[in-house]
């Protein structure tokens, strides 16, 4: 009797976990990019608005800047890299991710081109800089609602596994890109 309750709970809590811990990511799309392949895990990538009226950029020195809206841009050079590494180097929705900008003279510089969101009172709250560190400020790749092949970024706040925060899209904010 013992052993077949401890077989009937231990196959409840299997089945319980399989089916609400990771259901988005076993079976989560392939971001793909313009060109129609998926977009992977190391490869530069420029991102930009899908409106015309602004597109992402930078200041000329990406180093320790924060992401702002200019109009003269023709996007951002971009890394991503997952959280959680997997088999697979594709980049897929709703996945944890790292982004980076892909400046080669600020990482040799030492200086982290990693994103980050960050606390800027000049900037009436918190908005999108370099400076972070891996694994530790996540962003996600999700399907704009309004295009077929059109995505938006959304940074997710860290949640323990118990507690799923809601994750936040990111948008212009006085000129820079922040959680909207």
């Amino acid at each position: 009797m013992k052993i077949t309750n401890f077989l009937v709970l231990s196959f409840l809590l299997f089945a319980f976990t399989a089916t609400s811990i990771f259901p988005r990511a076993v079976h989560a799309e392939a971001v793909i990019d313009v060109f129609g392949d998926e977009v992977r895990t190391g490869d530069r990538y420029i991102i930009g608005a899908a409106s015309n009226d602004f597109a992402v950029t930078s200041s000329r020195i990406i180093c320790n800047s924060d992401v702002v809206f200019s109009p003269m841009s023709d996007g951002l050079p971009v890394i991503f890299s997952p959280v959680v590494e997997s088999n697979d180097s594709v980049i897929h929705e709703d996945s944890n991710l790292n982004v980076d900008f892909d400046a080669a003279t600020c990482r040799m510089a030492g200086v982290s081109t990693m994103w980050k969101i960050e606390l800027r009172p000049t900037a009436r709250g918190f908005v999108v800089t370099t400076g972070g560190v891996a694994g530790l400020n996540r962003f996600k790749i999700t399907k704009y609602e309004g295009g077929n092949n059109l995505y938006q970024l959304s940074y997710c706040p860290i949640s323990e596994p118990i507690c799923e925060c809601s994750c936040v899209p990111l948008g212009k904010v006085v000129n820079r890109l922040a959680p909207s």
